[in-house]
């Protein structure tokens, strides 16, 4: 098992995680918890599949993939959820790794496929965040990546840092782990730092 693979791994049960808090903050029974941690940890990669047409989706290739988050996601429920606020910056680190390792496997995996690299970084993006916005839809809030903070900017980011390291024919292994330190550190510097998309209000 690769470095990738394991991070992935940590990446969708950290995801599955804060989608079972979303479901929570919902009072969601525990069937609605499992799958709101399900979706939020694998809806990119199957919007992604969906997209680029590759079959099989991934937890229909990787089955215990859907077992690690409904896991993980009860998990949340009985184990972590009284301590998440003392957690919270950890949880956030998680969070801005499984960023990067997302948008990079959604880029890796749209090459692999034959895709242009604007199409491999338009997948990486969508690996990176679709899985939060269909939580964020599915528990009724406003989804992360259209309000000011920096999210879908740093998978867009990454994503193309990734396609240039490649086409300057940096090994693919030294490739990933410069993206990925680089994806993680700039989502890192943007929450502590407060940096923001300027917004756009509009009062009629």
């Amino acid at each position: 098992m690769d470095l990738l693979t394991i991070l992935f791994l940590i990446g969708i049960t950290v995801e599955a995680m804060t989608g079972a808090l979303a479901a929570g903050r919902r009072s969601m029974d525990l069937f609605g918890v499992m799958f709101v941690g399900c979706i939020t940890a694998l809806g990119g990669g199957t919007v992604r599949d969906i997209v680029l047409n590759a079959h099989p989706l991934t937890w229909i290739e990787h089955p215990p993939y859907i077992s690690v988050t409904a896991v993980a996601s009860l998990v949340t429920v009985y184990i972590f959820s009284p301590y998440m606020l003392r957690l919270r910056g950890f949880f956030l680190a998680l969070d801005a790794l499984g960023l990067s390792v997302f948008t990079v496997v959604g880029v890796k995996k749209a090459i692999f496929y034959g895709h242009d690299f604007s199409i491999a970084i338009f997948a990486g993006i969508i690996t990176g965040i679709f899985g939060g916005v269909m939580r964020d839809i599915l528990c009724d809030d406003i989804p992360l990546i259209f309000k000011s903070e920096l999210y879908a900017s740093v998978a867009l980011v990454t994503g193309i840092l990734y396609i240039l390291l490649i086409k300057l024919m940096v090994p693919d292994p030294v490739a990933v782990i410069i993206t990925l330190f680089f994806g993680f550190a700039l989502r890192m510097l943007a929450i502590c730092l407060h940096w923001n998309i300027p917004k756009f209000e509009y009062q009629n």
